[in-house]
């Protein structure tokens, strides 16, 4: 029955290594099980209710992709996404996290209805490279000052804006947290990212009066009702909306595709002609979990890069994606002992992701000022301005203006223009407010 589902005698493996590989694919990205909720309950959700939306977006994602595109990938709330929820719509932008909820929503329906149309492949090739690199590192870094900030090396300062923070128990631990994190990458050992939470944590129970144990650590799974179903459509439904909508469409959209190939490669799904037809049923279950995690209560779900783990140590098929959504389901049962675990355990996480999504920062070109400016903006400006959209409208904004003010109009592909002239708009609509 199993190897007439997922065919596992054809891509030559077994149950045995099915197994191990969606373990793996677990303990790398548990992490996001602890990050999550501590990043979602800034706006003011529950936070018991959000560990449970986020295994469960976990366990919808993993199971659609691992049943329908049978490939050994795993979903779940992606990095980023919840940092632009958070600290972009709700507490820059001032939207209420019921609202963030319907543009999660509506960016999943986009996603969707791109996806059906054959759209997904025109929009990326229509951004430059260096711009995609850009957005993509930029969000890297915004999610480091984030780390920075939660762990109390960056605080703020009334004369230069930010400053070094002192020595407190939060940002030694968090300090200490990091580099044993950093030395456990190095070595290759698997789950470093979540064994460096555990540690955290471990070490606040001892050194901080504020961390206490919880009454129990297993119990039933929080209610979701808290935020389930909460997401607002309507009020939304307006222009100040319009470049968040696609700024996470765009981010989910670079994500999948960008990750899904990495994947596939590395799982030998690749044809020999270069073709990957399980991507377009990828990329299909991405958008529904999206559009299905606005209304669960949590951001955008996006595949994760973390699957290639699982898939090096042996993961061939999407039955690897079902012992992985298994263990969410175990995870959503230890809710007590997530709850209790601190912002500055969850830090080293978010600095270590951050480095890795910049990593691609060597491939951009800055020769040519027309793509350097607008590459400068969206870096620079996403960590300060404490906004991912800002970032991405400023940065598609430019390129078209130094573009057009060049004489570079074959470098500006049909749908470039639409995107630039929206966020040129939204820009416009922003400071009007």
């Amino acid at each position: 029955m199993l190897d007439k589902i997922f065919k596992i005698k054809d891509r030559n493996t077994s149950v045995k290594q099915e197994f191990i590989g969606g373990l793996v694919t677990f303990l790398t990205m548990a992490y996001i099980i602890f990050v999550n909720p501590n990043i979602l309950s800034e706006t003011g959700m529950d936070k018991g209710a959000l560990i449970s939306v986020t295994c469960i977006a976990a366990i919808l994602g993993t199971l659609i992709v691992g049943f329908w595109a049978n490939v050994p990938f795993a979903m779940a709330p992606g990095m980023g996404l919840n940092a632009m929820f958070t600290y972009t719509l709700v507490l820059t932008q001032g939207a209420s996290w019921q609202q963030a909820l319907g543009v999660v929503f509506l960016s999943g329906v986009v996603f969707i209805i791109i996806s059906i149309l054959g759209l997904r492949h025109k929009i990326i090739d229509a951004i430059p490279e260096s711009l995609r690199i850009a957005i993509g590192a930029g969000i890297g870094l915004f999610i480091a000052f984030i780390g920075f900030k939660n762990m109390g090396l960056i605080v703020a300062h009334p004369a230069t804006l930010i400053g070094l923070g002192g020595f407190t128990p939060g940002l030694v631990i968090g300090l200490i947290g990091f580099f044993v994190t950093v030395l456990l990458e190095m070595h290759k050992v698997k789950g470093s990212i979540l064994i460096g939470i555990l540690l955290s944590t471990v070490l606040g129970f001892i050194f901080d009066p504020t961390v206490t144990m919880p009454d129990s650590v297993v119990s039933t799974p929080p209610s979701i009702m808290p935020v389930f179903g909460k997401l607002e459509v309507l009020s939304i439904l307006k222009i100040a909306f319009i470049v968040p909508i696609f700024s996470f469409l765009f981010v989910n959209l670079f994500d999948s595709i960008g990750t899904a190939i990495a994947c596939s490669m590395e799982a030998g799904l690749v044809k020999k002609d270069g073709k990957m037809p399980h991507i377009k049923k990828v990329l299909e279950a991405d958008a529904f979990t999206t559009m299905f995690s606005g209304i669960l209560g949590t951001s955008s779900t996006v595949t994760y890069i973390e699957s290639a783990a699982g898939i090096a140590n042996g993961a061939r098929t999407g039955l690897s994606s079902v012992f992985t959504a298994l263990f969410f389901l175990l995870a959503m049962f230890f809710a007590p002992l997530i709850g209790i675990v601190p912002a500055y355990a969850t830090a080293p996480a978010l600095v270590l992701v951050g480095i890795y999504m910049s990593k691609h920062l060597v491939r951009i070109d800055f020769s040519e000022l027309y793509l350097a400016v607008p590459v400068f903006l969206t870096l620079i400006l996403m960590p300060l301005t404490y906004s991912i959209s800002s970032g991405i409208a400023y940065g598609f904004g430019s390129y078209l203006l130094l573009c057009v003010g060049t004489g570079r109009f074959n470098k500006i592909h049909p749908i470039m223009w639409f995107i630039g002239s929206l966020s040129i708009l939204e820009i416009i609509v922003s400071q009007l407010h």
